[in-house]
């Protein structure tokens, strides 16, 4: 009677213990072991800076400030701001920039993010295209991080560095996930981009599905299974302010809810033979999608381990006190607000993130 909710924990247990602390660990340590060198050099390509924009005006102006403000050849940069159908006054504000180079390409109708990228694309010239938002604030030499690694001809795509602007709550787990992203450049590829900031070859570029949600993995995931390597370059940062942890969780639906719709669109991620980071995006990307499940299953069985009396049972009891503290601690974070200490911060905002996984495949069946 033991058997079965035994192997039920403890395979939860081991797919949750590998998943945020054994591929993390294993990956930089093979980062590491067998770095890839990168031959990078100080370049100055032609770039185009494509950004699309709904209903921006409150902030368009100042990101183009931002980006006519790097550390660039004015002569070999381009800006296009895509305006997805926007009705509150952001073309006006781009077309008062016109004399400054800046071009605005505007779609009639709201289509979408990925239909605006891909009429920015369209009117690009530069040799390397740069995607970024709104939002956030963009370093002066970023733009020159990102290209010197365009110096080896391996290198597709780059990712830049998203800083944010706290270290609580969600700004914890994005420094995890930067460490995660910096290992597996050095190994050979990330598996996915900072949609606040990344770089390709305009040649690699490969239309985006007009529902597309995650246009920072479809393209890189695109340049891999093209052969070429994407990278992550710390030295090329921008900044935002964190989000509230309920506006991370809507965030984090979204981008989970892209994570399924991509195995649609590029199944061959899932081909081990087509793929050569399978083995990062399996455990990056997918086995996060059934952690929740994990969490489900693991607490489920330990409660019937510990109601039985099963072999082993002061352990059990440990383990279960240990669960049920974390949710209790999420739980009181969640409903007190306020300043809730950092464990109770850590619980919350894993919880959190682990729900976003549960709606993000809600809203991909729907």
């Amino acid at each position: 009677m033991w058997i079965l909710p035994t192997l039920t924990f403890w395979s939860s247990l081991g797919l949750l213990t590998y998943t945020y602390v054994g591929y993390p660990l294993g990956i930089k340590a093979l980062a590491r072991l067998r770095p890839r060198r990168v031959r990078s050099a100080p370049l100055e390509p032609s770039v185009s800076v494509v950004m699309a924009a709904h209903n921006e005006a409150a902030r368009v102006g100042a990101k183009l400030d931002n980006l006519l403000g790097l550390d660039y050849p004015a002569d070999k940069l381009e800006i296009i701001v895509a305006s997805d159908g926007s009705d509150d006054g952001t073309d006006e504000v781009v077309h008062g920039f016109a004399q400054r180079g800046v071009r605005l390409v505007r779609l009639e109708r709201q289509r979408g993010k990925a239909c605006a990228l891909n009429a920015g694309v369209a009117l690009a010239r530069g040799e390397v295209v740069v995607f970024c938002d709104v939002r956030q604030v963009i370093e002066a030499g970023a733009l020159r991080a990102l290209v010197s690694a365009f110096g080896d001809p391996q290198v597709g795509a780059v990712s830049g560095e998203l800083i944010m602007e706290s270290a609580k709550g969600p700004g914890v787990y994005w420094r995890y996930e930067k460490m995660i992203r910096a290992a597996e450049g050095e190994v050979d590829s990330v598996v996915g981009a900072t949609g606040a900031l990344y770089a390709i070859r305009r040649h690699l570029f490969r239309e985006l599905p007009a529902q597309c949600l995650l246009d920072d993995v479809f393209t890189p995931m695109h340049i891999v299974l093209a052969g070429y390597r994407v990278l992550f370059e710390p030295g090329a940062r921008c900044s935002d302010q964190e989000a509230p942890v309920a506006g991370e969780f809507s965030r984090k639906a979204r981008t989970l809810a892209g994570n399924f719709q991509l195995l649609t669109q590029l199944p061959a991620l899932l081909s081990p033979v087509h793929n050569r980071v399978f083995f990062q995006f399996l455990s990056h990307k997918l086995l996060r999608l059934a952690c929740p499940v994990a969490l489900g299953t693991l607490l489920a069985s330990n409660m019937v381990l510990v109601a039985t009396g099963a072999p082993g049972w002061p352990f059990y009891v440990v383990t279960l006190s240990g669960q049920l503290a974390m949710y209790g601690l999420a739980l009181r974070a969640g409903l007190l607000g306020g300043e809730p200490g950092k464990l109770a911060r850590t619980s919350h905002t894993f919880v959190v993130l682990n729900a976003a996984a549960v709606e993000g495949f809600r809203r991909w069946v729907k």
